[in-house]
């Protein structure tokens, strides 16, 4: 049996619909980590100077980073929800390393989705990264649990993902920023250990206490081409306007097309924010360019 590679190690989801596990699609990368948290164990009756720990606690957290982002509905709608769900990390084999292998490290267990940032950048490939904590005990996997084969997706384009911001917290957003040239959106739920006296065993339980999400994003000061699209777009002088009003304004993040990518199509997630920070930068010999970060005000709403 020959050194099992990294595309060959896979951390899939628990479909209840199709009630199967599924791969995280187009997945570049995923990390395990299994915690046994100690408190020192020495003591007056332990002869010699070296500490004994001893393991009070087991904790468990995954990550996962994808160039999957046709599903950014689908996980901002989970980690609002602050339900726990399925995890499972197997051997995985076939042309797209998608079926379970059943190796004997196979372990499933239930998770929150804590942490999820998506970045939409120029002339790249846009991203997604996921984190998960555990929360309760790690099981075997029966031989009988089968993953769904998925199709193999689609690159989505940075430049085709564009935010849209309005001027206060009535309009609805309609203006791409001008010359911009990345964006992410992230969004955190802070969990707490929940576990008590009451709590057979050592791992540990976790409760959701919180959401809460920034967006950010970089444009050029000026941009030297052609604008041929009729649609208006936000200036970096407009966006210091609304960084001196100090008010919640409309966003939404969209697809676009049209003319240099200003006319959004289908929405995918929107609500109000606050300018917290812009920050100006002249370089020497470089462009000159700016970055904005935006706090979320409120909840998000996901598009249906």
């Amino acid at each position: 049996m020959g050194t099992l590679k990294g595309q060959n190690f896979r951390i899939c989801i628990f479909d209840a619909t199709a009630e199967k596990y599924k791969v995280i699609g187009m997945a570049t990368g995923c990390t395990v980590t299994l915690q046994n948290n100690t408190d020192p164990g020495s003591h007056k009756d332990i002869v010699g100077a070296a500490d004994m720990p001893v393991t009070t606690s087991k904790s468990w957290s995954v990550s996962c980073d994808s160039l999957n982002v046709a599903d950014a509905a689908a996980m901002l709608t989970a980690i609002k929800a602050m339900q726990p769900m399925t995890l499972m990390w197997d051997e995985t084999t076939t042309t797209d390393n998608q079926t379970r292998a059943k190796a004997t490290f196979a372990r499933k267990g239930s998770a929150y989705l804590n942490d999820v940032t998506f970045n939409f950048n120029d002339r790249e490939n846009s991203t997604k990264s996921l984190q998960f904590q555990g929360s309760g005990p790690l099981q075997t996997v029966a031989a009988s649990e089968a993953t769904q084969v998925i199709p193999l997706g689609s690159y989505t384009k940075g430049q085709y993902v564009r935010l849209f911001l309005s001027s206060d917290n009535t309009a609805a957003p309609s203006t791409v920023i001008a010359a911009a040239k990345s964006l992410s959106m992230h969004v955190s739920l802070t969990l707490e250990d929940a576990t008590t006296k009451d709590t057979a065993g050592e791992w540990t339980i976790q409760e959701p206490t919180a959401l809460s999400y920034d967006i950010s994003t970089g444009a050029l000061m000026r941009s030297g081409e052609t604008i041929t699209s009729q649609v208006g777009a936000k200036s970096l002088a407009d966006l210091e306007t609304i960084y001196e009003a100090g008010t919640p304004v409309k966003w939404k993040i969209s697809n676009v097309g049209g003319d240099n990518n200003r006319t959004a199509s289908s929405t995918i997630v929107s609500g109000s924010v606050i300018l917290t920070q812009l920050t100006l930068n002249g370089p020497n010999r470089q462009n000159a360019d700016y970055t904005a970060n935006l706090n979320g005000y409120g909840d998000y709403t996901v598009a249906a």
